[in-house]
């Protein structure tokens, strides 16, 4: 054991720090609960100096710090509770879309598929996949943290791999590569709409110019090289630190027999004539959930209902592949697979309700957006120009990502701050938003402020009950590391060549 520890290099020694320190803490539901107090006693230190900054989003508006053990305060947090616990964002998404994977997976229909899928697909290419399907899955919103994790587990333990090696690179590409895609989602018009409103404070005409395709190009080289240098992490760093797997969840690879073959033939079936009937409500243009505007399809009802959309598109299948193997022979089955599948949910739902309070205060006290403008306005006055000025904002970015978790509320803030200094050095919009993307994602993976931070543990202890914060954040942060350092080299060899990063989207602004 002694030589094995010697053997270590210093970055497996410095996981093993982050893993023990991280793992003293105590459970994530007491943890969050005690973070949720410090927020408390924190707002009103900082609160007491009369702290407050011009909010860039609101010329004019002024943002201060609310101290919640002030009379207000204390009414907003029994006020809100309830209100808070209902409204922590993945608790819905989740519980609703584990209501169509459960009737898939009691139905049997999940182990089947992944054991075909497993059986068809060479193991060296199954990671590579795993991570290119997350990194992919941000087409579909927030529903790939939900979706991808739980089943790169499953595919890892059919294998007899670390499920939560499975678990982790999921996770990975689901949110450390959120800004990468082949394709554009709603992301890209969401922020290209805030650096727009930004650029038109220097110059309107140029804004007008701007399109919300601006990064695609840039993007779209994204997704390979992160599921190259993610597939590296994975089986290089992550799956031999966690070591052999040898827990009760382990599974074996059967192959498939012919009534599970029938069942997914049908289910197949199923499932494209359930997808073709849901593009009728957005494909033609008398569709009834299309959007108004330029992007009617990527802004759309449709794809702000994509949470209901899975769970249909689950719940079909599962069904129709229960009634042909007849593992599903009344309603009453049906309601007993999704009755068990939200049991064992319940570990999350009491997570859920203290996480939710700790987002919610830190975000009613302000902290994280004035801890940001701070930061703009500080590299703002070292006056530094070129390669510096583009590695000091992904810098602070990332940091910043630790403490704001939402994309949208965080570019809010930024935008109109960095994107009029970055024009008056020379740089364009187009590649201020890109550098925003390339932090806002990679350091996602090891913030506990990361709205679906919770989620992840919650599905981890599944495979490991004693699954705490240090490890999660020691299995996730060589991925946070790799992709930080290979995105941003890939960035400043964009920058180099002066290569467009979307349509009409130059790097520097003339």
């Amino acid at each position: 054991m002694a030589e094995a520890t010697k053997r270590k290099g210093f970055f497996q020694r410095f996981l093993d720090f982050i893993e023990r320190t991280g793992n003293r803490l105590p459970h994530p539901v007491t943890l969050f609960a005690i973070l949720a107090v410090i927020v408390i006693i924190v707002s009103a230190i900082v609160a007491s100096f009369d702290i407050s900054v011009e909010d860039p989003a609101e010329p004019g508006e002024t943002l201060e710090v609310l101290n919640l053990l002030s009379g207000e305060g204390i009414q907003y947090i029994f006020t809100s509770m309830v209100d808070n616990f209902i409204g922590f964002a993945p608790l819905g998404v989740v519980l609703a879309t584990m209501l169509g994977i459960g009737v898939c997976e009691q139905s049997g229909l999940i182990s089947a598929c992944l054991r075909g899928f497993v059986l068809a697909i060479p193991n060296r290419l199954i990671t590579a996949g795993l991570i290119f399907a997350a990194i992919m899955s941000s087409v579909a919103s927030d529903a790939g943290y939900v979706v991808l994790p739980p089943l790169g587990a499953l595919i890892y333990s059919a294998l007899n791999r670390h499920p939560l090696a499975g678990l982790a690179t999921a996770f990975a590409g689901v949110s450390g590569g959120f800004s990468a895609n082949l394709l554009l989602s709603a992301t890209d018009p969401m922020l290209a709409e805030l650096t727009r409103d930004a650029a038109e404070t220097i110059d309107p005409q140029y804004a007008e110019t701007m399109n919300i395709a601006m990064n695609y190009w840039f993007i779209i080289v994204s997704t390979f090289l992160l599921t190259i240098v993610g597939t590296w992490v994975s089986e290089k760093i992550v799956e031999p630190r966690l070591g052999a797997w040898d827990g009760e969840f382990s599974g074996e690879l059967e192959q498939i027999n012919a009534t599970e073959k029938r069942g997914i033939t049908w289910a197949v079936v199923s499932v494209l004539i359930a997808a073709g009937a849901m593009s009728l409500l957005v494909v033609p243009e008398w569709g009834p959930m299309r959007g108004d505007g330029p992007q009617p399809i990527v802004e759309s009802p449709f794809m702000e209902s994509l949470v209901v959309v899975l769970l249909i598109l689950f719940f079909i299948p599962g069904l129709v592949y229960g009634i042909v193997t007849k593992e599903t022979r009344s309603d009453r089955d049906v309601v007993k697979q999704m009755s068990d599948t939200m049991a064992s949910m319940a570990m999350f739902i009491v997570l859920a309700f203290t996480a939710g309070q700790f987002i919610a205060y830190f975000d009613e006290t302000n902290l994280g957006l004035i801890l940001g403008i701070y930061g703009g306005e500080c590299l703002n006055s070292l006056d530094i120009g070129g390669f510096p000025v583009l590695i000091g904002f992904l810098l602070l970015t990332a940091f910043i990502n630790l403490f704001v978790g939402s994309a949208s509320a965080k570019w809010a803030m930024l935008a109109p701050v960095f994107v009029p200094i970055m024009m008056q050095v020379g740089y364009s919009p187009e590649i201020t938003q890109a550098m925003y993307r390339v932090a806002d994602s990679t350091t996602n993976i090891i913030t506990p402020l990361m709205t679906y931070f919770a989620v992840i543990i919650a599905f981890a202890q599944q495979y490991d009950r004693k699954m705490g914060i240090g490890t999660l954040i020691s299995v996730m942060l060589p991925f946070s590391i790799f992709f930080l350092i290979a995105w941003s080299i890939l960035l400043f060899i964009w920058v180099f060549f002066g290569w467009e990063l979307g349509p009409n989207s130059p790097i520097y602004y003339p």
